[in-house]
């Protein structure tokens, strides 16, 4: 703060201009000439008004943070990514600031308005909605936007995602390869990109082993959790539907394995339970789970460089989309041995 406890009014005085100029100065520079910029700064340094470093922060006009924005952070695949970022951040001496949107277009926004206000260099993005006019919104804060598990065309900017479509075929793949008969579907709303290309995946995997699309079963929940994969355990126990089962995430493996188990089958015995995303849990249940591994580290790191290239290359950046491969890990739930 200013020395003797004077703001903002000792900074005017000093500089010659009017309060709102010196709030331009701090909050909207690109509102105020370069010369009267200069000029309010050396005031505020003169009187100490911010730090020293954050006082070179605002005449370079750049800052050392960065904003990471998912919708939420209980879920473990998010928080994987977050924990990549910061480590990613830290060696390069960028900061993060963590922001939950809860996939709220207007939470969204004031996460950005926010990122903005504090002269954040860019933000990561991790879009759940796939709407294109909600992404464009993002952009026009003029903030460089990374978007993550999520692809978008190179002329709309940078992205880095996993190939959701593979993910999908080789789980289907391994079920087919060691199972008899057809297979279920365990997969959240098909508004959810990625829940819609592992489906995709899912029937490539039948196509390619001669076998029609009515070989999958199909259950969709609201909520990919495992209390939700419980409840789906328990109808296909009832149901008698296929004991061959690919799950969209590690958290609906899980509880349909729980399920399956309270209506007594037991995998890999009686049944076949594939798993998305190879998250801790999925190792170190009682069951260790067969599962697609994606690289989420790689997801973040890929990301953040991304960002940073385009902040050190400017007007020269050429945006562009990586596109990360997924693999198959093979564990007790779905053993690599036919059944």
């Amino acid at each position: 703060m200013v020395k003797g406890g004077l703001g903002v009014a000792a900074v005017a005085r000093r500089a010659g201009v009017s309060t709102a100029t010196v709030s331009n100065v701090i909050n909207r520079p690109h509102l105020v000439s370069p010369e009267t910029t200069a000029r309010v700064l050396a005031a505020i340094e003169e009187l100490d008004f911010v730090p020293n470093r954050a006082a070179a922060t605002l005449r370079q006009g750049a800052n050392r943070l960065v904003g990471l924005v998912v919708p939420d952070i209980v879920n473990p695949f998010y928080a994987a990514i977050a924990n990549a970022v910061s480590d990613a951040a830290d060696r390069e001496q960028y900061m993060v600031a963590l922001c939950v949107s809860h996939d709220d277009p207007a939470r969204e926004r004031r996460h950005f308005d926010r990122l903005a206000e504090q002269r954040a260099v860019g933000a990561l993005v991790v879009p759940l909605n796939a709407d294109p006019s909600r992404l464009s919104q993002l952009r026009i804060v003029g903030a460089r936007l990374v978007l993550v598990d999520r692809v978008v065309a190179e002329d709309e900017g940078c992205s880095v995602a996993v190939d959701d479509v593979e993910g999908g075929r080789i789980a289907v793949e391994h079920l087919v390869r060691t199972t008899s008969g057809p297979v279920s579907l365990v997969n959240g709303h098909r508004s959810i990109p990625q829940c819609e290309n592992r489906r995709r995946g899912a029937f490539q995997a039948l196509a390619r082993a001669g076998l029609g699309p009515d070989r999958l079963v199909e259950f969709e929940v609201d909520e990919m959790s495992v209390g939700e994969g419980r409840r789906i355990g328990l109808r296909i126990a009832e149901t008698g539907s296929p004991l061959s089962i690919f799950c969209t995430n590690d958290q609906l493996a899980v509880g349909v394995i729980r399920g399956l188990v309270d209506r007594g089958i037991t995998p890999p015995r009686d049944a076949r339970v594939v798993g998305y995303g190879d998250l801790d849990l999925a190792a170190g249940g009682a069951l260790p789970l067969t599962t697609v591994a994606q690289p989420k580290r790689r997801l973040g790191e890929v990301a953040l460089g991304k960002l940073l290239a385009e902040l050190s290359e400017g007007s020269t950046h050429v945006h562009a989309a990586t596109i990360l491969t997924p693999s198959l890990v093979v564990r007790d739930s779905a053993p690599a041995v036919p059944g």
